[in-house]
């Protein structure tokens, strides 16, 4: 019992170092993918917001969804298993073979040319049959650490209240600074954004550098940021 027990903990290892490398080929981290497949495989903790990188991801997705059926086919296999042992004894040997064939995927998966193909699979895949709206926020925009996403508040004391973005960011095509929508109560304005005064209320879309945008709305980002506070429970 104990022989077995080991062997398929190897098993079990191999499996989610091979789906780490698999989902950090698609561009996540190691460490989010590391915690990211022994949730799915264990059923527990996948409702963090790292989630979504899993979820809004169609390869990933596809991924996921056998670490799931696997993790739950290994608790069957364990309990019947040990139902097993008990009434007529284990089959070690194929067990064995089961965790050579594992190990040999997670050594040949471990070899930067077979790395290399992969990681190209997955982005002309990602290129020929993925829709743009399919794809996460974060591969969208965030391609470099400097760029950021900001949904940006305005509220009565804001000094862009009755303004436009055109008053306040007269250089933003200079600055690398853009406006995507703004959002007004029910309403999406996307057009004449620019030149649109800001009212009150308002919540701006804005897509640039992070140091462009901290500087350009430091102090509407302060104000935010003081609400907020606000907002959280003493």
């Amino acid at each position: 019992m104990l022989l077995f027990l080991l062997i398929y903990s190897v098993i079990v290892w191999a499996v989610i170092e091979i789906f780490v490398i698999l989902f950090r080929l698609t561009g996540l981290k190691v460490e989010v993918s590391r915690f990211q497949v022994i949730s799915m495989m264990t059923g527990t903790g996948f409702t963090t917001e790292e989630s979504e990188l899993i979820l809004g991801h169609p390869v990933r997705r596809k991924l996921g969804s056998f670490l799931i059926l696997f993790g739950a086919f290994s608790l069957a296999v364990i309990i019947s298993s040990i139902s097993q042992f008990l009434s007529n004894g284990l089959r070690t040997k194929e067990i064995l073979l089961a965790a050579a064939a594992v190990i040999v995927v997670f050594a040949v998966l471990k070899l930067d040319v077979v790395q290399r193909f992969l990681a190209r699979t997955f982005n002309r895949k990602m290129k020929q049959q993925i829709e743009l709206a399919d794809m996460p926020i974060r591969d969208v925009f965030l391609k470099n650490k400097d760029d950021t996403l900001i949904n940006l508040h305005i509220y009565q004391d804001s000094e862009l209240v009755n303004r436009t973005l055109n008053e306040a960011a007269a250089d933003h095509d200079e600055l690398e600074l853009v406006a995507l929508l703004i959002i007004r109560g029910k309403v999406r304005i996307v057009k004449h954004i620019y030149d649109t005064p800001i009212q009150e209320g308002d919540q701006i879309l804005l897509f640039g550098m992070k140091k462009v945008i901290s500087k350009t709305f430091a102090h509407d980002l302060q104000l935010m940021e003081e609400n907020h506070k606000k907002l959280q429970p003493a």
